[in-house]
């Protein structure tokens, strides 16, 4: 029987505003199992990203409960929910969230430095040349092209094996060539590392490429569609 990683419960957050409280996401409720893959999608303000963010212990939901490889997020401290994250997680993000003081190399090398982990300049290589950067892994971000500097955040997030990966829009500042590359690559490492996979996306494309998605509007998720992954 497959393992649990992520299970959302009567998730909801909302904001204080000018009109009294701004609900975001409203009574959301999910799970989805080790080496499976899942994509969110719906419009702008749908909640999609609030979503993702609380299913990764980024922030906490004002109601409802988030369970992370078994750890009750609600119960965690925000350093306990970085140790989990940094045990656990990998990201991909939209706009690649490099450093730019260190090279390609160098910023793969990074997670598992943060863990104390010595000599990892290996692995991180491995992993360019594996998403083809063989290169270029010394030079650093603005000396990339977006495509360069999204394979390179794609080879971070995979260095420390992680159970769950959440890429949030990873193609959204891609053009339509480098937007396919990447695609591909973050399927095939996916697959190939058996991590599980939640992206958030509007690319309908790109969510259909997974085996579940979930349609979100107004903070709740309006539909659910299983795909049949060829």
């Amino acid at each position: 029987m497959s393992q649990i990683v992520l299970q959302a419960e009567a998730l909801s957050k909302s904001y204080p505003s000018a009109n009294g409280q701004l609900t975001v996401l409203d009574n959301v409720n999910f799970t989805i199992n080790q080496g499976n893959t899942l994509a969110i999608i719906g419009p702008s303000g749908s909640g999609k990203t609030t979503l993702l963010g609380l299913c990764a212990g980024l922030d906490v939901p004002t109601s409802g409960k988030v369970s992370l490889m078994g750890f009750k997020l609600n119960a965690m401290s925000e350093d306990d929910r970085a140790y989990l994250r940094n045990q656990y997680v990998g990201f991909v993000f939209q706009n690649f969230q490099l450093l730019a003081t260190l090279t390609a190399l160098e910023n793969v090398m990074v997670p598992l430095e943060l863990r104390g982990v010595k000599n990892v300049s290996e692995k991180a290589k491995e992993l360019l040349s594996l998403v083809g950067l063989a290169d270029r892994m010394h030079h650093y971000p603005t000396q990339l092209s977006g495509g360069e500097q999204q394979r390179v955040a794609m080879a971070r997030a995979f260095i420390t094996d992680p159970k769950i990966l959440f890429a949030d829009e990873p193609t959204g500042n891609l053009d339509e060539e480098n937007s396919h590359h990447i695609t591909d690559l973050l399927f095939s490492l996916n697959k190939q590392m058996g991590t599980t996979l939640v992206l958030v996306t509007h690319n309908l494309e790109l969510a259909r490429k997974t085996e579940r998605i979930l349609r979100m509007k107004g903070g709740k998720i309006v539909e659910e569609e299983l795909i049949a992954v060829v």
